[in-house]
């Protein structure tokens, strides 16, 4: 059965019901997200079906949506480049380990002497909760199955790592259009308290202040304020305490084909009673749409200079290191206004 266009508005009217009683007042701003409604385990396995792009850029594809970043996308970004500023989007490599940093980067020294030295770096864990990485699509399954559908049987091995849908796919780097929605910016406040439930109306209404809005072959990169709470009420664990897209966006981001998805964090939490999975936007939209994923970004340097120049669309270079059979890569991500 296919989603209609009735049944995804319904979805959002929804979810626009109970802003409109918010702002009349009917509904406290404590309660606001409890009334949203869910997207259910029925709905959600249907979309699996309906909203899958598997097979759109053939059977043999290991690169999904960044078949939409063509040689002209990639013009249309660097035209963006006015004043050659550019804004790193990693956090800086952590060494301590914290309630949200579990897995930190190991460095040493190898050698210091007066003709020169050197160190050496390990990342223990590629999707560690502390590392700014992209994902591959050999990173999460459904069904045992990943991108595209290839089986993981005999294609990701713990002797062979990832055979097919690896990291390397990505080795000529990617350049496109970079588009921030600053959600916290948006209400107004530093950061958004955790569980709070990013929606469509969210995303559009920031789009109506800002002027821009994400298109095919884009990169979309969504700030809840990981950073500045962290800041503000000192290390907390992002699987407990975080927000996010609600699940009723991933119609939406089917709809605006983008190519790039970067956050914070990759789910909102805690949730509600009845709920689905934390990483069920997170696996939907690498495994199911193809979209490749900037995980654990640190935004607030972007929405600072995005800010300071009154423009939110920039040029946006990513580029894995060249890893064969890797599931995934630190990266550090450059925004060039």
């Amino acid at each position: 059965m296919k989603i209609s266009r009735q049944r995804i508005l319904t979805i959002s009217a929804g979810t626009g019901a109970a802003l409109l009683l918010l702002l009349a007042g009917a509904v406290p701003a404590a309660s606001a997200q409890e009334v949203l409604p869910l997207i259910t385990e029925a709905e959600y396995e249907r979309w699996l079906e309906d909203l899958s792009n598997w097979g759109r850029w053939g059977p043999d594809d290991e690169i999904g949506a960044l078949n939409l970043i063509t040689p002209a996308k990639r013009r249309e970004a660097a035209a963006l480049v006015q004043d050659g500023i550019t804004v790193s989007l990693a956090r800086t490599a952590q060494t301590e380990e914290a309630v949200d940093n579990p897995c930190p980067v190991q460095w040493e020294m190898v050698n210091a002497s007066p003709r020169g030295a050197s160190d050496r770096v390990a990342y223990r864990c590629i999707h560690g909760l502390g590392s700014t990485h992209i994902d591959g699509f050999a990173h999460r399954f459904f069904g045992g199955k990943m991108w595209n559908g290839y089986p993981i049987e005999d294609l990701v091995t713990m002797e062979g790592g990832a055979l097919k849908n690896s990291v390397l796919t990505m080795k000529n780097g990617i350049v496109t259009r970079g588009v921030l929605y600053d959600i916290a910016r948006l209400k107004g406040v530093p950061y958004l308290e955790p569980g709070t439930r990013i929606t469509v109306e969210d995303l559009e209404a920031w789009e109506a202040e800002t002027g821009v809005r994400v298109g095919s072959g884009d990169a979309m990169l969504l700030r809840w304020g990981r950073w500045a709470r962290r800041e503000a009420v000192g290390p907390f664990d992002t699987w407990a305490e975080a927000a996010g897209f609600d699940n009723s966006v991933i119609p939406w981001l089917k709809a605006r084909d983008i190519a790039v998805l970067g956050w914070e964090t990759p789910g909102y939490t805690p949730r509600p009673e009845g709920d689905l999975p934390t990483l069920a936007l997170h696996d939907f939209a690498l495994t199911m749409l193809g979209i490749h994923l900037l995980d654990r970004a640190d935004l607030d340097a972007l929405a600072e200079m995005a800010a300071a120049q009154g423009r939110w669309e920039f040029m946006l270079m990513i580029a894995p290191l060249p890893i064969p059979n890797g599931t995934g890569s630190p990266v550090n991500p450059i925004a060039v206004f």
